[in-house]
Parts: C-alpha cells; sequence; structure tokens
C-alpha cells in the first residue's frame, strides 16, 4: 500500500491556467469554453470538443499538440498519456513532481472538464452488444479520476452544471478556484465514476445471463434531500437509478410541496398496483394508506371506478394516494377535491382538471406519460443491517386457465373474474392479506396480520362498516390457509369463492371445510406475499 508523502498543505486559491476539455454533452460547451478564454485560460480540447470551441472561433490546442501522439485506435487512445496525467496528477508544491514535469516536458493542467460516453443511453436506445462496449469510456473516467485526486490542485467538472460553479469560482476569485469548490467537485466526480461502472457491470452481468453476481453496486442521482424520513427525526433523500420505468421517480409534478418519504412510498405502491390493470380493459383506480389499498376498483369511467374505489373504505381514504391508469377528467377530479388528498398520480390529466387543481395548492398531482408493465424484469432492494436482498421483481399475473379447480362445486365465470381481481389486489396488500371483491370492486381489505383468520374477520369488518354486502363475494389469500379457521371466517361473511396459492399441508382439512359451506375454491400454485 502506498505511503503518504510529506507534501505540502494544498492552497486555498489555484489560478486556472490550462484547462482540458472533452465531452459527449457539449451543453453549454462553447459559452464555458469562451468565458475560460477571456480570462486568459489556455484551451485544450480533443475531437469533436476541439472541433465544437474551434468552429466558435476560439483559439484551442488539439490533445496531440500535447502528447505528441495523433488520436488512434478509433479513438480509443487519446487523453491516455503521461503527459496529460503526468499534468493532472502532479503535486505543484512537491520539488519531486515540479522536477519530474520539467525533466519530461509536463505543463500542468489546472481543470478538467469531461463527461463520459453516453453507455447509458446507448443500452436505453436498445444499441447492440458492439455499440454499448464502444460507450464504454476508458480516458474520460481515468482523467476524472486523476484530476479528483490531485483537488489539491486540480478542478474537475463532470457536468454543464459543474462548470458553471467553476466559472462563478473564477469570476469571485481572480480566475483561481478555491479548495473547498475542488474537494466538492472531487467527490461528485467519484460518484459519477462509481455510477458509471455500476452501470457497466449490471449491463455485463444481463449479457451474461448472471443474475447474481459477486459483486453488485447500486447508483442513483439525487432528486432531492428531503425534510425527514419516515418520521420526523430520521433524515432521507430520494434518488433515481437508471432504470427507465414510469412513476414516481419519472414523474412530472404539476403543483404541491415536495414530496415527503412516505409520499413517494405510497405513491409507488399506488401506481404500481393500478399498472395491473390494462387501459383498454377499461379505467381503474387504487385509493392506498401507508402502502396498503383502502379501496380499489374498476369501472365505465374514470370517476365510476374512482366512486367505487372511495366506497370500500372513505375512511382510510382520507389523507390518502389516489392512482389511476388513465387520463384523469375534470367531472373525476371535482370529487376527488371534497376529500383530503395527498397525491393523485396518472399517466395523464385533461385541462379543464389540471386548473381545477390549481385551486387547490396543497394537492400532489402527478403525471407519468404511460404505465409502468407490472410484467416487465427488474430487481427490488430491501436494505437489512450489513447489506441489503435482491429479488426480481413479482411479475405474477394470473388467467382462468392458470386456476385448479379443488372443491366439488366449481366457480362460476363470474366468481371466476371476481376471484382473480381479488387476487391481484391482494398481491399489493400486506402479508398477511386477504381481499373480499365483487364486480371489479374491493369490498373489504384485511392487511398486515400476524394470521391469516384475522385478516379475513378485519376485511369483513371493514365491508360491515361501510354497508358493503359480502354475500356472494369472491375471497383472495395471498399465501395459503394453513387451517380451516381462515375460510370458515370467509364464508360466514358471505364469500361463496376463495382464491388462494394451496401448498399447505392442511390443504384436504381446508377443502373439506369449503365443501361442507358450498364454497368453490381454487388453488394459483402462485404465493404473492408482500412483506
Amino acid at each position: 500500500m502506498p505511503t503518504a508523502p510529506d507534501f505540502p498543505p494544498s492552497p486555498d486559491r489555484v489560478p486556472v491556467r490550462r484547462a482540458l476539455l472533452s465531452v459527449s454533452d457539449k451543453t453549454g460547451l462553447v459559452e464555458a469554453a469562451r468565458a475560460l478564454s477571456d480570462l486568459g485560460v489556455e484551451l485544450v480540447s480533443t475531437g469533436g470538443t476541439r472541433a465544437a470551441i474551434a468552429a466558435a472561433g476560439l483559439v484551442v490546442k488539439d490533445i496531440s499538440d500535447l502528447t505528441g501522439f495523433p488520436e488512434m485506435m478509433d479513438g480509443r487512445v487519446k487523453t491516455l498519456h503521461p503527459v496529460v496525467h503526468g499534468g493532472l496528477l502532479g503535486v505543484r508544491d512537491a520539488p519531486a513532481h515540479t522536477q519530474a514535469m520539467a525533466d519530461h516536458g509536463i505543463g500542468g493542467i489546472d481543470l478538467v472538464y469531461v463527461n463520459l460516453y453516453p453507455f447509458t443511453q446507448t443500452v436505453a436506445a436498445g444499441g447492440n452488444y458492439d455499440a454499448c462496449v464502444e460507450n464504454i469510456d476508458i480516458g474520460g473516467p481515468a482523467m476524472i479520476r486523476s484530476g479528483a485526486k490531485n483537488h489539491g490542485y486540480v478542478a474537475v467538472a463532470t457536468s454543464p452544471a459543474d462548470m458553471r460553479d467553476v466559472l462563478a469560482d473564477l469570476a469571485a476569485h481572480g480566475g483561481a478556484t478555491t479548495l473547498n469548490l475542488r474537494k466538492t467537485l472531487a467527490a461528485r466526480a467519484y460518484a459519477v465514476t462509481a455510477a458509471y461502472d455500476a452501470a457497466i457491470s449490471a449491463w455485463f452481468a444481463a449479457q451474461l445471463g448472471e443474475e447474481f453476481p459477486a459483486n453488485r453496486s447500486i447508483a442513483g442521482s439525487l432528486v432531492q434531500t428531503m425534510r425527514y424520513g419516515e418520521n420526523p427525526h430520521q433524515k432521507a433523500a430520494f434518488y433515481r437509478t437508471a432504470e427507465a420505468r414510469p412513476g414516481v421517480a419519472t414523474a412530472k409534478q404539476w403543483q404541491g410541496k415536495e414530496l415527503s418519504y412516505n409520499n413517494i412510498n405510497d405513491t409507488d405502491a399506488a401506481f404500481e398496483l393500478v399498472s395491473e390493470f390494462e387501459p383498454t380493459d377499461g379505467p381503474a383506480c387504487a385509493i392506498i394508506k401507508h402502502a396498503n389499498p383502502c379501496g380499489v376498483a374498476t369501472g365505465a369511467t374514470v370517476g365510476e371506478a374512482y366512486a367505487r374505489a372511495l366506497a370500500c373504505d372513505p375512511t382510510s381514504a382520507f389523507g390518502g394516494i389516489i392512482a389511476f391508469n388513465r387520463k384523469l377528467d375534470a367531472a373525476t377530479t371535482s370529487e376527488i377535491l371534497k376529500l383530503l388528498t395527498e397525491v393523485v398520480i396518472a399517466p395523464e390529466v385533461d385541462e379543464e382538471a389540471l386548473a381545477l387543481f390549481a385551486a387547490k395548492k396543497n394537492v400532489r398531482l402527478l403525471t407519468t406519460g404511460a404505465l409502468p408493465d407490472p410484467l416487465s424484469e427488474g430487481w427490488t432492494y430491501k436494505s437489512v443491517a450489513g447489506g441489503f436482498l435482491l429479488q426480481s421483481r413479482d411479475t405474477a399475473r394470473l388467467t382462468a386457465s392458470d386456476l385448479k379447480v379443488v372443491t366439488r362445486r366449481a366457480p362460476t365465470e363470474t366468481e371466476i373474474r371476481d376471484m382473480l381481481f381479488a387476487f391481484t389486489v391482494a398481491k399489493h396488500v400486506k402479508s398477511n392479506a386477504i381481499v373480499y371483491a365483487r364486480e371489479g370492486q374491493t369490498l373489504g381489505v384485511g392487511a398486515g396480520q400476524m394470521n391469516r383468520k384475522d385478516s379475513a374477520r378485519i376485511a369483513a369488518l371493514r365491508a360491515a362498516d361501510f354497508g358493503l354486502d359480502l354475500t356472494g363475494s369472491a375471497c383472495a389469500s395471498e399465501a395459503f390457509f394453513p387451517f380451516p379457521d381462515g375460510l370458515i371466517q370467509a364464508a360466514d361473511a358471505g364469500c361463496t369463492a376463495v382464491i388462494q396459492p394451496g401448498g399447505s399441508i392442511g390443504d384436504q382439512k381446508v377443502i373439506d371445510a369449503a365443501d361442507e359451506r358450498g364454497i368453490a375454491m381454487v388453488f394459483t400454485g402462485v404465493r404473492v406475499f408482500r412483506h
């Protein structure tokens, strides 16, 4: 391990005399280059970046003028040279470093502005294997890391925003950068290269079909720092990953206060649930409270879907999250605004509805432009002490052909539709979960109990509280009934059809209990726990 040399302390201010610019994103490049040139900074650049600067009439050296070597190998080799990295890594106040720089004709580089080849954009655009590999930047990360390591003397910018900070610092300090800014930029720079490498390693693992590589990194970009987390004494922030999945992370917020930690968690739960219902099959609405659905329904119109979802539990809906799978209209918005609501999220909202929301500034309104695909592959993460759990997204979706009838009475077509609807909702209810439903509407939801009988009882009590008759309803359990008691509770509440995964050693006793009560029951063979 290298020992720490006895370098002198880094100066607070370092004049910028030479800058190396090599960027893929040329937003604001010419303006930045001109500002540097006006300060007397020598500009050195590469390829397309140099051409853009020169086309603006600015004096700019080609990197080959420093290295004495042309760009070669299709541009793969151009900045990987001791003159470049010596200029970035040389400690200006260390005699041995300055002597080496003098001996080898290495001039200092005081500012490096590099952003990386668009690897993630190439992958997202469906680039083939070779195109993705060619968009793996080598020289860029090397220069960023070299400059960031030597932040005592070098400022590193990796984005137009960084360059704005650099130019402001230069303007405020007579053409010099301050140590505080250089440290800040160095920290940002290493975060950028770490995220870049994380994206590349994840892509390679996917190309090789390696679901669980020996090392896995998660990278995110800061969206907002929050006032607090799940509780006021906890700190929190929201980061966006590279996953291109429509939802709360990609949504446009039209109005309202910043989303809180709990808002984001609950809004994600609501939108993921409502996306289970294809817009082509009709409007659907999900109302969420504390990540659990308190009402889910379909309808002939968006307004009817909302009214039916609200009817399931209007008490819990107070202060909740409302999600739709279709464009939200003004008539439905008028009804929503009669209730205290934290967040409303939908793919689109019409102009009249936007005007109505504008009068209720505290309601957070989000649009996503699309629904997430509930069948698309992806990963979910959960932190534990000293690590994290990784699992594939739950893409289970059942059809009538997946169901195995295990009772003497087979379900009717209507009961099958009700069972599938209820089981779809149960997939998004905290375990242990019981959902009663009929005709595309939840009637009672029992969530997060330590035993299934209590979940069945609580769901029935909720239905009774709001005058919803469970007679002829379907009951969904997201995991098997270990004993007949939970099924008996559901039967006593009025359900006539039960859907559950099956697989318990007590299955036969549960089947016998269903037969005694004339219940039609099907096994899915699929468990959809949600913890």
